[in-house]
Protein backbone atom coordinates (compact mmCIF):
# COMPACT_ATOMS: atom_id res chain seq x y z
CA UNK A 1 0.00 0.00 0.00
CA UNK A 2 1.27 3.43 -0.97
CA UNK A 3 0.79 6.63 1.51
CA UNK A 4 -0.66 9.51 -0.32
CA UNK A 5 1.94 12.09 -1.54
CA UNK A 6 1.54 15.62 0.17
CA UNK A 7 1.16 18.80 -1.50
CA UNK A 8 5.10 18.86 -1.30
CA UNK A 9 5.84 15.96 -3.55
CA UNK A 10 2.82 16.89 -5.84
CA UNK A 11 4.13 20.53 -5.86
CA UNK A 12 7.84 18.67 -6.92
CA UNK A 13 9.32 19.01 -3.68
CA UNK A 14 12.54 21.32 -3.27
CA UNK A 15 12.73 21.92 -6.89
CA UNK A 16 9.14 22.83 -7.78
CA UNK A 17 8.29 24.93 -4.45
CA UNK A 18 11.45 26.98 -5.31
CA UNK A 19 10.31 27.45 -9.33
CA UNK A 20 7.17 28.22 -7.86
CA UNK A 21 8.76 30.83 -5.93
CA UNK A 22 11.26 32.16 -8.06
CA UNK A 23 8.10 33.08 -11.08
CA UNK A 24 5.99 34.51 -8.05
CA UNK A 25 8.44 36.91 -7.43
CA UNK A 26 9.57 37.56 -11.06
CA UNK A 27 6.08 38.21 -11.91
CA UNK A 28 6.48 40.83 -8.63
CA UNK A 29 9.19 42.67 -9.63
CA UNK A 30 8.49 43.02 -13.52
CA UNK A 31 4.67 43.51 -13.45
CA UNK A 32 2.79 46.94 -13.74
CA UNK A 33 0.05 45.27 -11.91
CA UNK A 34 1.73 44.52 -9.23
CA UNK A 35 3.59 47.75 -8.46
CA UNK A 36 1.68 48.43 -4.95
CA UNK A 37 2.74 45.39 -3.62
CA UNK A 38 6.27 45.32 -4.71
CA UNK A 39 6.68 48.47 -3.54
CA UNK A 40 6.08 47.13 -0.05
CA UNK A 41 8.84 44.87 -0.21
CA UNK A 42 12.35 46.11 0.01
CA UNK A 43 14.82 46.36 -3.29
CA UNK A 44 16.20 43.24 -3.48
CA UNK A 45 14.16 39.88 -3.17
CA UNK A 46 16.03 37.58 -2.10
CA UNK A 47 15.65 37.65 1.30
CA UNK A 48 11.79 37.76 0.71
CA UNK A 49 12.53 34.22 -1.85
CA UNK A 50 14.35 32.48 1.11
CA UNK A 51 11.55 33.03 3.33
CA UNK A 52 8.46 32.26 0.96
CA UNK A 53 10.34 29.24 0.01
CA UNK A 54 11.09 27.96 3.39
CA UNK A 55 7.09 28.71 4.55
CA UNK A 56 5.96 27.09 1.83
CA UNK A 57 8.12 24.21 2.11
CA UNK A 58 6.70 23.43 5.37
CA UNK A 59 3.23 25.10 4.48
CA UNK A 60 2.92 21.97 1.89
CA UNK A 61 4.06 18.95 3.70
CA UNK A 62 7.94 18.98 3.30
CA UNK A 63 10.62 20.01 5.92
CA UNK A 64 9.97 22.96 7.69
CA UNK A 65 12.67 24.87 7.28
CA UNK A 66 10.59 28.67 8.19
CA UNK A 67 10.00 27.24 11.50
CA UNK A 68 13.83 25.62 11.73
CA UNK A 69 15.18 28.70 11.65
CA UNK A 70 12.21 31.20 12.62
CA UNK A 71 9.82 29.58 14.92
CA UNK A 72 5.94 29.99 14.39
CA UNK A 73 5.59 32.25 11.06
CA UNK A 74 2.55 33.93 12.57
CA UNK A 75 2.02 35.72 9.57
CA UNK A 76 -0.67 37.92 10.31
CA UNK A 77 1.99 39.43 13.41
CA UNK A 78 4.68 39.70 10.69
CA UNK A 79 2.69 41.39 8.63
CA UNK A 80 0.88 43.86 10.38
CA UNK A 81 3.97 46.47 10.04
CA UNK A 82 2.52 46.72 6.06
CA UNK A 83 -0.34 48.29 4.96
CA UNK A 84 -2.42 45.84 3.23
CA UNK A 85 -5.87 45.84 1.62
CA UNK A 86 -7.77 44.92 -0.78
CA UNK A 87 -5.38 46.35 -3.93
CA UNK A 88 -2.17 44.89 -2.01
CA UNK A 89 -3.96 41.30 -1.45
CA UNK A 90 -5.72 41.33 -5.14
CA UNK A 91 -2.04 42.25 -6.50
CA UNK A 92 -0.41 39.29 -4.58
CA UNK A 93 -3.02 36.88 -5.49
CA UNK A 94 -2.64 38.28 -9.13
CA UNK A 95 0.86 37.69 -9.36
CA UNK A 96 0.73 33.89 -7.37
CA UNK A 97 -2.13 32.50 -9.39
CA UNK A 98 0.04 32.89 -12.22
CA UNK A 99 3.02 31.65 -11.08
CA UNK A 100 0.61 29.04 -10.07
CA UNK A 101 -0.59 28.45 -14.16
CA UNK A 102 3.19 28.32 -15.25
CA UNK A 103 3.82 25.56 -13.14
CA UNK A 104 2.05 22.79 -15.04
CA UNK A 105 0.48 21.38 -12.01
CA UNK A 106 -2.47 18.79 -11.86
CA UNK A 107 -5.54 21.32 -12.47
CA UNK A 108 -6.95 19.96 -8.68
CA UNK A 109 -3.46 21.07 -7.44
CA UNK A 110 -3.44 24.00 -9.04
CA UNK A 111 -7.58 25.26 -7.88
CA UNK A 112 -6.40 23.82 -4.35
CA UNK A 113 -3.30 26.19 -3.91
CA UNK A 114 -5.45 29.43 -5.89
CA UNK A 115 -8.08 28.47 -3.11
CA UNK A 116 -6.18 28.51 -0.06
CA UNK A 117 -3.89 31.08 -1.23
CA UNK A 118 -6.77 33.56 -1.31
CA UNK A 119 -7.85 32.60 1.77
CA UNK A 120 -4.15 33.48 3.43
CA UNK A 121 -4.36 36.76 1.45
CA UNK A 122 -7.81 37.86 2.70
CA UNK A 123 -6.55 37.10 6.10
CA UNK A 124 -3.45 38.88 5.45
CA UNK A 125 -5.46 42.41 4.93
CA UNK A 126 -5.21 44.90 7.77
CA UNK A 127 -6.78 47.62 6.16
CA UNK A 128 -10.44 48.39 5.10
CA UNK A 129 -11.12 44.96 6.63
Amino acid sequence: MTEPQSLYDLLGGETGVRALVDRFYALMDSSPEAKDIRALHATSLKQSREKLFMFLSGWSGGPPLYMRKFGHPKLRMRHMPFSIAERERDQWLWCMDRAIDAGNFDPAVAEHLKTRFSEIADFMRNQGV
